[in-house]
Formats: C-alpha cells, sequence, structure tokens
C-alpha cells in the first residue's frame, strides 16, 4: 500500500516474529508513511486474526489488548509500539553493515543456518532467488 500509494521505496527488510528490520527511503515524509504503514498492516493483521483456521488469535488478542491497557492513545488493541529506532544511513558503509545485521537476524535467531534460507526477507533478493518481497535498487 505505502509503496503504491505513497512513494515508499524498500530495499531491505527482514520480517521476524516479533519485530521487523528494513532499509526505506522516500522524496516524502517518512515519518507519516511509517505512521501509514503501521495503521494499513495493523488492521490488515486483525482482520486475519477473524479467519476460523487461524489457531492463535484468541492469545493474540489479549497480548493486543493487554498492550494496549498501558498506551492512553490505543481505545482496544495495540499491535505495533509506538517507538521507530530509524538511523540515517550516510555512508555506503553504513548501509553495507545494515544490510548485514538485518539480513543475519534468523540466523543469529537460530532458524535458518544461511541468511538468503529465511522466506521473510531480502537476502533472498540479494542473492537472487525468488522472494516474497519485491525490493527497489539503493
Amino acid at each position: 500500500y505505502c509503496r503504491l500509494q505513497k512513494g515508499l521505496k524498500l530495499h531491505s527488510y527482514v520480517i521476524m516474529s516479533n519485530h521487523v528490520h528494513c532499509i526505506l527511503s522516500t522524496e516524502f515524509n517518512l515519518s507519516a508513511i511509517v505512521r501509514d504503514f503501521k495503521k494499513f498492516t495493523s488492521k490488515a493483521i486483525l482482520k486475519q486474526l477473524e479467519s476460523p483456521k487461524e489457531s492463535r488469535k484468541d492469545w493474540m488478542k489479549l497480548v493486543f489488548e493487554y498492550h494496549a491497557k498501558y498506551n492512553k492513545r490505543v481505545k482496544l488493541v495495540q499491535f505495533w509500539t509506538h517507538e521507530n529506532h530509524a538511523v540515517e544511513l550516510s555512508t555506503n558503509a553504513m548501509i553495507d553493515s545494515r544490510i548485514k545485521y538485518i539480513h543475519q537476524n534468523p540466523v543469529k535467531a537460530g532458524i535458518v543456518e544461511n541468511d538468503y534460507e529465511y522466506l521473510y526477507s531480502s537476502a533472498r533478493n540479494f542473492a537472487e532467488l525468488s522472494a516474497m518481497i519485491d525490493i527497489d535498487a539503493l
């Protein structure tokens, strides 16, 4: 949605079970686009929880409701945290370092042996393998 409608560019990513890392860019207001990304994805994911096939939906709803209790800006459920850990990448060395860090997340978590084996990572794009999400060139 944000790529098609808001001008967001995605250069690198990993989607872990409890967090996401990515390298993004835009010609527009990045913080506003991240806000819109969180809003769009949380609504879509929460809608998916209504599926009768989702066996963890009761547990996940309890977790989201619990976190909403401790945030005055949220009424019923909270999917994303409100803080981001944005870092401006100003040199090629910084970019390369962050891409390596992002791609090594599932390796360090013991999920895969090689970064390109993890399906929810742009490491597959960098290895020129089939990937779930296309990325934009830097």
